[in-house]
């Protein structure tokens, strides 16, 4: 084996599974406490009344994260916003996240139709996030490099070694291979990142992988979870526990990181959840004892379907016609609980306590 050399292309990156000792008793008690987190913010999900209520907006939040570890920024209002308002999207970063947010549900759905992980599925969700027709990398020259622009790893090149690398890649997923599937999900991880097949765009397409694997593997069965808020807050480690595999085969510490990810989110997921549940039987009630002429099941889900509605969404859900739902929406922001703001020639409508919960305030 010839010794890495970050800036040759590694096109001896080795296949999986790794031989290396993956199975550690440390590992083996991560898996454990990871997978209890798991299991509880599962079982959490199946019992909501709605369990697709939360959908858009927890995808919409994994989204931004994802593009944050890319340094693509947006804010929650202006997301929310643009994803409500009929105004045309101006802001590029925020393309992107509703971008990623759109190659998330298509995974899902290519999931639903074919239960497999595909390098075919791979170009579909890399495609639908740059909006372009990218497709495996065919040019040479490809580096990373690090803020002082020193190169720091140089992926393997040559299209025929990297679709080679990416049919053991997809075979790994898919067959049974007797391994606890969090650590294969660590396991998967690193080699997508390693392999690093698409000019742009790698880092997102991985981590709508890891969603995708926790959906296929039975683990979570809405994959509801920010996995990309943990790697934002332990991003320099995050980088450096990929670099030690590659450059000294610690595959230890980085599986350890990537179950510390499941286990923390889960379990932040859960938090999160559970205080929004709460809100909404608290909204409910307060709505139905202050305004009972307002009140119905059908629109407090829509005030907690996203943080921003708007008189067509009352609309839309046959709540009342357009004088009905303006008088219901000016009373619910009389009593307090919507606040108006005005985007270009709109009146978007905020659940304020909403999006407290989802910016962790």
């Amino acid at each position: 084996m010839s010794k890495f050399d970050p800036k040759e292309p590694y096109n001896h990156l080795p296949l999986l599974p790794p031989n290396a000792d993956i199975e550690t008793k440390e590992i083996f008690r991560k898996t454990i406490s990871a997978g209890r987190a798991l299991a509880q913010l599962n079982g959490t999900l199946l019992n909501l009344p709605n369990p697709t209520l939360f959908l858009d907006t927890i995808y919409l939040q994994e989204a931004k994260a994802s593009s944050e570890v890319e340094n693509i920024i947006t804010t929650n209002d202006e997301l929310y916003q643009s994803l409500v308002a009929e105004r045309k999207i101006e802001n590029a970063a925020t393309k992107e996240v509703l971008n990623y947010k759109e190659a998330l549900w298509l995974g899902l759905e290519e999931l639903k139709a074919n239960p497999i992980i595909t390098t075919n599925l791979c170009v579909k969700i890399v495609q639908c996030i740059k909006l372009n027709n990218a497709s495996i990398r065919n040019i040479p020259g490809t580096t990373l490099a690090n803020i002082q622009g020193e190169v720091i790893y140089t992926p393997p090149s040559g299209e025929n070694i990297i679709r080679e690398k990416l049919a053991n890649l997809e075979k790994f997923i898919n067959e049974d291979n007797n391994i606890d599937p969090l650590i294969k999900m660590a396991l998967m991880h690193y080699q997508f990142e390693a392999i690093h097949p698409f000019a742009d765009g790698n880092g997102r397409t991985g981590r709508i992988l890891l969603l995708l694997y926790l959906k296929l593997s039975g683990l979570l069965d809405t994959p509801a979870i920010y996995l990309s808020e943990y790697i934002i807050k332990n991003k320099t480690e995050y980088y450096r526990r990929l670099r030690n595999v590659t450059e000294n085969k610690e595959w230890e510490a980085y599986i350890l990181y990537m179950l510390d990810m499941i286990e923390e989110t889960a379990t932040n997921g859960l938090e999160r959840l559970n205080k929004i549940s709460k809100l909404i039987d608290v909204t409910g009630n307060e709505i139905k004892i202050k305004l009972p002429k307002v009140y119905s099941k059908d629109l407090v889900e829509i005030l907690f379907r996203l943080p921003y509605t708007k008189r067509q969404h009352l609309i839309d859900e046959k709540i009342g016609n357009p004088k009905t739902v303006g008088n219901y929406l000016k009373a619910l922001e009389d009593n307090g609980f919507l606040h108006s703001v005005k985007v270009g020639k709109e009146k978007l409508y905020l659940n304020q306590q909403l999006l407290k919960i989802l910016e962790n305030k």
